[in-house]
């Protein structure tokens, strides 16, 4: 899907006000929440470099109500730029 802030997909269906977007920055794919019910994220956090995520996914442990690897899909956001030529 795209909109003004560029390509996104849902992170959790359930909650179609959640947004990750994606872009192609030199070699790697970098993501960014949206979030309807919490405007100030847009303005707080900026584009996280894939590589950096999947780092930090590395320290996270499992059992908590965020899972980084459902919220940062990096198949979805290839699929999305490949739809889109980038």
């Amino acid at each position: 899907m795209k909109d003004e802030r560029g390509l996104y997909y849902h992170p959790y269906p359930q909650n179609p006000k959640t947004r990750m977007y994606v872009r192609r920055q030199t070699d790697d794919i970098y993501f960014r929440l949206w979030n309807a019910d919490d405007p100030d994220l847009w303005k707080e956090h900026e584009w996280v470099p894939y590589g950096a995520i999947r780092k930090a996914t590395s320290m996270y442990k499992k059992g908590g109500d965020f899972d980084p690897s459902q919220a940062y899909d990096i198949n979805v956001a290839r699929a999305l730029l490949e739809e889109e030529g980038l």
